[in-house]
């Protein structure tokens, strides 16, 4: 069986693999989430998880397939990154509170020089939220590590979202359906316990 290699740290992508029973190693890739001001907002995630796969397969044996992802929040045609404090998480929060934005995932999957990129795009729209309700989720989940400020499945979704338009699990940060359609695509696919 071909060895998966998930180049992430993100422990909601671990736990959407081990949900759907794929085996897996992580190798962490460490690098700046940076990209060119030229590229579009929409080409972001699959370029920075571009980035991510080639930092972590100089450490991966040769027939390994490695999985790489980034997520971004985009409302109104700007990228609203990982909040670098509690009054930038409440300030995404008000901003997303009562609109609707994408939420797009970027995926790599590299075998040697072989490489199957595509990305996911879901709509969230979340009810108009109280200063204290952003401030609870705030200081109880610390959102720091998540695009946009928040994550779905915590209580900011169960309580805040009104409704959504695609893949649930592409706003958690991996549309696993579509990356084992694509898995499928290697000659040595990868195969659900």
């Amino acid at each position: 069986m071909t060895p998966l290699i998930l180049a992430s740290q993100s422990p909601r992508r671990k736990q959407l693999l081990e949900w759907a029973t794929i085996p897996f190693t992580v190798i962490v890739s460490d690098v700046e989430e940076d990209f060119p001001p030229s590229i579009s907002k929409e080409d972001v995630p699959v370029f920075i998880a571009r980035k991510k796969a080639l930092a972590v397969q100089p450490r991966c044996a040769g027939d390994s397939i490695i999985l790489a992802a980034d997520t971004v929040v985009i409302l109104n045609d700007h990228i609203i990154g990982k909040p670098m404090h509690r009054e930038e998480a409440v300030s995404m929060l008000l901003s997303l509170s009562g609109v609707t934005h994408q939420v797009i995932t970027g995926v790599v999957l590299l075998q040697g020089d072989r490489e199957i990129s595509f990305s996911q795009t879901t709509s969230v729209t979340f009810h108009p939220l109280t200063l204290s309700q952003i401030e609870h989720y705030v200081d109880h989940y610390k959102p720091y590590d998540k695009a946009g400020g928040y994550a779905i499945q915590e209580w900011i979704g169960v309580v805040g979202i009104q409704s959504i338009d695609g893949d649930f699990y592409n706003v958690m940060g991996l549309p696993v359906s579509l990356v084992i359609q694509h898995l499928q695509q290697f000659r040595q696919p990868i195969r659900s316990n």
